[in-house]
């Protein structure tokens, strides 16, 4: 399945309403994520924060949890929004990578302007999956 303009524009604009539910009582951040599944459907999360600190976890987390929780395998696209257009954390692009190297990952900031279009395995060369353990 490949990303048509129509989806690309709801898929940021889910990404965008979901920050209004950010818990950010620390950072002040919030970020927004929202993923297309193969199968069609959009899950939306948010980062929520805890006081301490390594608890906190990142929007594209949540959504990405949420759509496997239901089942989902397969992503065609996820995009996250923040106030500048911030890119996704390590711990992030490492859980997108466990879905697919190929997805499309869209970074807008919070007026919908698109800051970077690329995929999970733009944003983490060389990443460690699966095939990796193989030899182990």
């Amino acid at each position: 399945m490949t990303l048509n303009e129509d989806q690309r524009k709801q898929l940021v604009e889910m990404a965008a309403q979901a920050r209004r539910w950010a818990y950010v009582p620390y950072s002040h951040y919030a970020v927004g994520a929202a993923v297309l599944t193969a199968s069609g459907k959009f899950y939306d999360g948010v980062n929520i924060e805890n006081s301490a600190y390594p608890d906190t976890i990142c929007a594209e987390r949540v959504a990405i949890f949420k759509a496997v929780s239901e089942g989902e395998r397969e992503f065609v696209a996820i995009a996250v929004v923040t106030s500048n257009g911030g890119t996704p954390c390590g711990s992030c692009r490492q859980v997108m990578a466990e879905f697919g190297l190929d997805t499309l990952v869209i970074i807008a900031d919070e007026n919908g302007r698109i800051a970077l279009e690329t995929t999970v395995i733009g944003l983490l060369p060389g990443a460690f999956t699966g095939r990796d353990l193989l030899g182990a």
